[in-house]
């Protein structure tokens, strides 16, 4: 007769959770999140300049051709003052839907599209706003060029890190340890656009057609944020 060992389920269990709880790194400890952040004003350098417009009828081709009349014409005018790195010029989205009635049949069609001009020219650029009569301005937006932003990027960086650091540093002391060491870091920067007032671009749009629109780029807000974990000892 053949002899058998029986371990209980319990028994094992138990020894799989000891070796699993050995093999486990442990939690943690004195791990504070920080964050700490920086700020700096400096003059917008970029205007964008929207143009619009827009066109219905009964006929879906004659609505589109009567957009892309209105966009070649705005183009012609916008190409002349179009500038490499100074004054940039595209054309955006021309779209044609359709205007449905109460009973839900086609009752004609709708379109509208769209010039965007911007650059660092912002005199040439303002002066098209008296040239081009086969669309109305959009909307404004003062705004950093790209390389602007890249250099107070890096000085506003370089400020948040070493408040985050100076942070890091206040709360070791106040918990009653000496250092800490960083565990995981990151940076994120924001420069969001500034906007003309929907009121100064009513008057823009109302401007008699000898006067370009007024140039009031102001200031811009370049902001970056450090957060992270420290490990205190």
């Amino acid at each position: 007769m053949r002899a058998f060992t029986f371990v209980p389920c319990l028994t094992l269990a138990a020894w799989l959770g000891a070796v699993q709880a050995q093999t486990l790194p442990a939690p943690p400890q004195r791990v504070v999140q920080l964050s700490a952040s920086a700020s700096m004003d400096v003059p917008n350098d970029w205007l964008t300049l929207a143009f619009s417009t827009t066109r219905e009828g009964a006929d879906a081709g004659a609505v589109q051709s009567a957009l892309r009349q209105a966009l070649d014409a705005a183009l012609v005018e916008a190409r002349k003052v179009a500038k490499p790195g100074q004054v940039e010029v595209r054309a955006g989205n021309l779209s044609v839907y359709p205007r449905y009635t109460a009973k839900g049949a086609i009752g004609g069609w709708q379109g509208s599209t769209e010039l965007l001009v911007e650059g660092r020219d912002m005199g040439a650029i303002s002066q098209l706003v008296p040239r081009i009569n086969s669309m109305s301005i959009a909307r404004v937006a003062y705004s950093l060029s790209r390389e602007a932003r890249e250099q107070v990027e890096s000085e506003v960086g370089a400020r948040a890190i070493e408040r985050y650091k100076g942070r890091a540093g206040e709360i070791t002391r106040q918990f009653g340890f000496s250092r800490w060491s960083l565990r995981e870091v990151q940076v994120q920067t924001d420069t969001p656009p500034v906007g003309m007032p929907v009121l100064m671009r009513a008057k823009a749009m109302a401007a008699p057609a000898d006067e370009s629109l007024p140039v009031e780029p102001g200031r811009g807000q370049v902001t970056a944020t450090i957060s992270g974990s420290v490990q205190m000892e």
